[in-house]
């Protein structure tokens, strides 16, 4: 599987329908042309991701965006809304979940009549979306499941050979998967369906209070099941000192935001206490506590405000319990 930074030839395969893996500022994304249903269905088949389950569709301009979401038809409250939320925030780890256009294929939502769709703030990416004539179609660049790639390296390592090219971008500078908000029509509001790399409160100083999506059977965006983003070895969150103390006899890796504890091996995501910096490291840190000779992962809380909310949702999902 080769990695390079050769754009004319991602562009070429992704328009033979092929797949891609790209870089965004949050993780790397497994890219195929959104308009093209057989060409995504390659992204579930690598992935082995469950075709219930959306993917967000990654465009170069909010007019790009026009020939994905259905704004025109859309209440005019949405609209200015959701323009305003472009502005302050593309290109960024924003996503918004939108009604869809005709173009856009029932495999890429899920069945949904609303699309997931954002602009990521990478130079590479942008650089690529501006020479195709269709968005890309982009879930994580991981298993299904897994702990989300943020190198070219962790790609190769996670997917072998089922991806034709990989686009280094070099490391992600977020770290974390965007932060997902979608207008419920029921409700009249928007809600939240994922934390991620743009803090919440951004987001509500633009369009004022965004409330919380209420659980369902099956997504009404990517990112909402309970397990997900986990390593191979068991994870557990709470107070460290009191989770080594029922490990005894068990090696444990720990994920801490600033203060290193006594383990085999101890991931400090941030010495100096920066949640950004935390949020950047998260996914590798669980990545080298996975490949390390530990029978199981601790990790403590992290502060709930701005990026510290993401980096516990990620936590949780990834120590939830698989069925």
């Amino acid at each position: 599987m080769p990695i390079d930074t050769d754009l004319a030839w991602a562009a070429q395969l992704l328009r033979e329908g092929e797949l891609v893996a790209i870089p965004t500022e949050t993780v790397y994304g497994l890219a195929a042309n959104a308009f093209d249903a057989e060409a995504v269905l390659k992204v579930f088949e690598a992935k082995q991701r469950p075709a219930f389950d959306p993917l967000i569709v990654h465009v170069h301009s909010a007019v790009q965006a026009a020939a994905v979401a259905a704004l025109e038809q859309a209440a005019p409250e949405l609209r200015t809304q959701a323009e305003a939320l472009m502005d302050r925030f593309w290109p960024g780890p924003l996503t918004l979940v939108l009604p869809k256009t005709p173009r856009i294929p029932d495999l890429v939502t899920s069945g949904l009549d609303t699309v997931a769709v954002r602009m990521p703030d990478h130079p590479v990416t942008l650089a690529l979306l501006h020479m195709l004539p269709f968005p890309l179609a982009a879930p994580s660049a991981n298993p299904f499941g897994y702990v989300s790639p943020t190198t070219a390296q962790h790609v190769a390592d996670q997917l072998g050979g089922k991806v034709p090219y990989i686009l280094d971008g070099g490391p992600c500078t977020v770290g974390v998967e965007s932060t997902i908000i979608g207008w419920e029509a029921t409700v009249e509001q928007w809600v939240l369906y994922r934390h991620g790399g743009l803090p919440l409160e951004e987001v509500e100083a633009v369009i004022g209070g965004v409330g919380r999506a209420s659980k369902r059977v099956l997504p009404a965006s990517p990112g909402m099941l309970d397990s997900h983003y986990a390593p191979l070895r068991p994870l557990l969150i709470g107070s460290v000192p009191v989770l080594a103390g029922e490990l005894a006899g068990k090696r444990f890796g720990v994920i801490s935001f600033r203060n290193r504890h006594v383990a085999h091996r101890c991931e400090v995501l941030s010495p100096g206490g920066d949640l950004a910096e935390a949020a950047r490291n998260l996914f590798a840190a669980m990545r080298r506590l996975d490949q390390g000779a530990v029978d199981v992962i601790l990790a403590e809380h992290f502060p709930e405000e701005g990026l510290g909310r993401a980096i516990n949702d990620r936590l949780m999902r990834a120590a939830a319990k698989r069925g």
